[in-house]
């Protein structure tokens, strides 16, 4: 059994991050599966793969603040580009012939480059599916944008089934948009995708070795557009040295370098700070970690959520609304609390919140059943439609009753 994950990749860490914990948790599950991950992302290498899984790098793209394109890294069009990406894509497909193509978030790709790979596996039978995140933008502004790329007619003709990664009763992602009873019918809230530590890898992590005694968490993410954050927790510590929990700040790998050193040279200054590049195993640091202050996107909410962790979330405005809805609808639910950066980052009102933090409600207080059944609701999915293939079916340990699946 072949599944293939297609992942654009155009900033950030969330979709590759996204796509490796679903490809994990059917490995792990199904010993029977191989998983080929396509993605954009230029540090996918410096993540660790289970066994059975293998990722190909296509050429990376990255997103300007004027909301078009450009080549990363290498010297030619953003044209030449997509149409590398393409081909790679299209060829892996077709040479790979996988039972299901994944692909994340956007339904066509980036300017449409896996349209024709759709069309493509369509034809071979491939089961076709969309995965889409608990939120994706303020209604109105993904109206217009899926317009623009002709979104709909794909979601009509091109895929047999969406996943949404999130329940309904927080967020309906396609709220607004119009969207046909054909494609809502496709359509499955899977719950948010759980998260598990690595204690074992973490211990022979060097960047750990001074981590210890009861510390805040504080990560936006991949850190590209996350110096807001770190800015206002370093103006807290540095108005309040007394906040009774130290920090660990993991800038992320996007983060400009000249920021990162700007940055550093606060923290040095600072005995209850200290700082990281990157962690490609944060799992474990959120899991024992006191609190958490975070931006909020996809994958970050989910781990909170795992490790059942209190937290603050300052969520970007630009040029999503993404993290704000995200994080706003879990701050009523009591989920977390929220911040919204009004760009004054007053340092009395973020130290108050850091002090008062370990001591908030976990997210577990909310009582919301089948938050985190996410993975186990897709490989429940998967050993269905697997059992139906002729001549395929699974073996008999890995059936599972469809009806274990319903309601959850």
């Amino acid at each position: 059994m072949k599944l293939l994950i297609y992942s654009h990749d155009t900033f950030g860490l969330g979709h590759l991050r996204r796509c490796r914990a679903i490809a994990h948790a059917l490995l792990d599950h199904r010993h029977d599966l191989s998983v080929l991950i396509l993605s954009g992302s230029p540090i996918i290498g410096s993540y660790g793969f289970r066994a059975r899984a293998d990722f190909i790098r296509i050429p990376g793209v990255v997103k300007l603040r004027s909301g078009g394109y450009t080549a990363r890294g290498l010297d030619i069009s953003t044209e030449d580009a997509i149409a590398i990406r393409e081909a790679i894509i299209y060829s892996t497909a077709d040479t790979f012939k996988p039972d299901i193509f994944l692909v994340d978030k956007e339904p066509l790709g980036l300017r449409g480059e896996v349209k024709n790979t759709l069309e493509l596996l369509q034809s071979r039978g491939a089961r076709t599916v969309l995965g889409l995140r608990d939120v994706m933008d303020d209604p109105q502004m993904l109206a217009r944008e899926w317009k623009r790329k002709t979104v709909l007619p794909a979601l009509e003709e091109l895929y047999d089934d969406i996943w949404v990664y999130g329940r309904p009763e927080i967020y309906n992602p396609l709220k607004g948009i119009g969207v046909s009873s054909k494609v809502l019918d496709k359509i499955t809230y899977t719950g948010y995708l759980r998260r598990s530590s690595n204690p074992a890898a973490a211990a022979h992590d060097p960047d750990h070795a001074d981590i210890s005694g009861p510390f805040i968490l504080v990560t936006p993410g991949g850190g590209g557009d996350g110096a807001a954050l770190v800015e206002w927790t370093l103006r807290a510590y540095e108005h309040d040295p007394d906040i009774p929990h130290e920090a660990v700040i993991v800038f992320g790998p996007f983060m400009h370098v000249d920021l990162q050193a700007q940055f550093r040279h606060r923290v040095d200054r600072l005995d209850r700070v200290h700082a990281l590049t990157f962690d490609s195993n944060l799992e474990h640091l959120m899991s024992i970690a006191s609190g958490v202050v975070a931006m909020g996107g996809y994958n970050t909410f989910c781990e909170i959520l795992s490790f059942d962790k209190p937290a603050i979330i300052v969520p970007r405005t630009t040029p999503r609304l993404e993290q704000y809805l995200r994080a706003s609808r879990a701050e009523d639910l009591g989920l977390a609390m929220m911040l919204v950066d009004d760009g004054a980052y007053d340092p009395q009102k973020m130290a108050r919140a850091l002090r008062l933090l370990p001591e908030r409600p976990r997210p577990s207080e909310a009582n919301l059943p089948g938050l985190l059944d996410g993975t186990t609701n897709i490989c429940g999915i998967v050993d269905q439609w697997f059992s139906n293939l002729p001549d395929r079916a699974a073996a008999p340990q890995l059936r599972l009753v469809a009806e274990d699946y319903q309601g959850s």
